[in-house]
């Protein structure tokens, strides 16, 4: 074992259960045999094991073995609560401290690539793009829901839908098929520029042939900032290369409205969303503070009024599964939404589970798991 190796071989025993290691350590000393591990969640998902079936063939690459891998939902695939995702195969002294990291390198991808199917498919007519680089708890965290995005997205795209066309960084933009991120401003150069309108001509100074998306709620003044960026760089906007990003804060209104005004842009424009039973949240994202349906159409409205019908509308702030759902019902004019909500809300929904239900071939799982020995044994030759 050289050097690498055994600081990788450190690295897994530093980070697995210490009773992983202790098993290791006594089914070595006892005889070792030959396993099959079930691995599943409890919770409907999307297939997304690409991260982790790559570090088990790394590892297994570097102790010298091989593991049979049966992967009973490729990835993109719908996956049923307790339904297991693959079947594990190999000799348990390899295989014993391996659990917790692959458990942890499934399970939220999994859920994560769920949400993001879901996101696209409620908007199937909008791009996406992946922005929850900030929310991540460091680049291993990133890199898996980037690559979790990815994967619900073209299980969308399969079905009709856009999806995610890009993401906020570098670094993972290959799981998109790009070589950079995408992005233009954050609140902090308008900040810094005095101005919207001055914010956007150092950009289009600074990258005069990039399409330009920019921020207008950071003074509140979505409405009339925009408007002047639209009559500052006319030809961008007739070419349908300006975007307008609305990220307006969910303590106030967007420009001109207020509840009532809220409800007289959605009755002019979709009266059938707001004539149904709505809970808070549902309400809130329709006609409340924030960047709410009605706000995309009072947006929509300016700038088509004003003779700017190419320059598109970028929604972010909150666009979980629920808003999406929200702004579809409500027909919402949005061309792009930029969010990192696909990120598990409730992480104890993450939790994957691995339970071995042969030793050397002979069928044996805890009692209340015999649905995976059922499984298991049906799929046997």
């Amino acid at each position: 074992m050289d050097a690498n190796e055994a600081a990788e071989a450190a690295s897994i025993r530093a980070r697995t259960d210490h009773y992983f290691n202790r098993t290791k350590a006594i089914v070595s000393r006892f005889g070792d045999c030959r396993v099959t591990y079930a691995v599943f969640l409890r919770r409907p998902v999307v297939s997304a094991p690409g991260l982790a079936l790559e570090w088990l063939e790394q590892v297994a690459a570097e102790r010298g073995t091989t593991f049979d891998i049966e992967l009973m939902h490729k990835e993109g695939h719908w996956v049923g609560a307790g339904d297991p995702l693959l079947y594990l195969t190999g000799s348990f002294t390899q295989l014993a401290d391996l659990e917790t990291l692959y458990l942890q390198k499934l399970g939220p991808a999994c859920v994560a690539a769920h949400n993001a199917y879901q996101m696209c498919m409620e908007l199937p007519k909008a791009a996406f793009l992946a922005m929850e680089a900030r929310h991540c708890a460091g680049a291993e965290m990133e890199e898996m829901m980037s690559y979790a995005a990815a994967v619900g997205s073209r299980a969308a795209q399969r079905e009709g839908a856009k999806g995610f066309i890009g993401n906020a960084t570098d670094e993972t933009a290959h799981w998109f098929g790009n070589k950079r991120g995408f992005g233009t401003m954050p609140h902090a150069l308008i900040g810094y520029a005095g101005s919207t309108l001055r914010a956007a001509e150092m950009f289009h100074e600074t990258y005069p042939d990039e399409d330009m998306t920019v921020l207008a709620d950071y003074f509140g003044r979505e409405v009339t900032d925009s408007l002047e960026v639209c009559r500052r760089f006319p030809e961008l906007a007739a070419a349908g290369r300006l975007a307008f990003r609305l990220d307006t804060h969910g303590g106030r209104f967007l420009e001109g409205l207020d509840p009532a005004a809220s409800y007289a842009v959605l009755e002019r424009h979709v009266p059938g969303a707001i004539r149904r039973y709505r809970n808070e949240t549902e309400l809130r994202h329709l006609v409340g503070t924030g960047v709410s349906a009605a706000a995309l159409w009072r947006m929509r409205e300016a700038l088509d009024a004003a003779g700017f019908p190419k320059v598109r509308l970028v929604a972010s702030s909150g666009f979980g599964v629920v808003k999406c759902r929200v702004m579809a019902e409500a027909k919402a004019p949005i061309d792009v939404v930029g969010t990192g909500s696909f990120i598990p809300e409730i992480w104890s929904e993450t939790y994957a589970t691995a339970d071995i239900v042969a030793y050397d071939g002979v069928p044996r799982v805890k009692l209340g798991r015999e649905f995976l020995l059922r499984q298991q044994a049906s799929r046997r030759p």
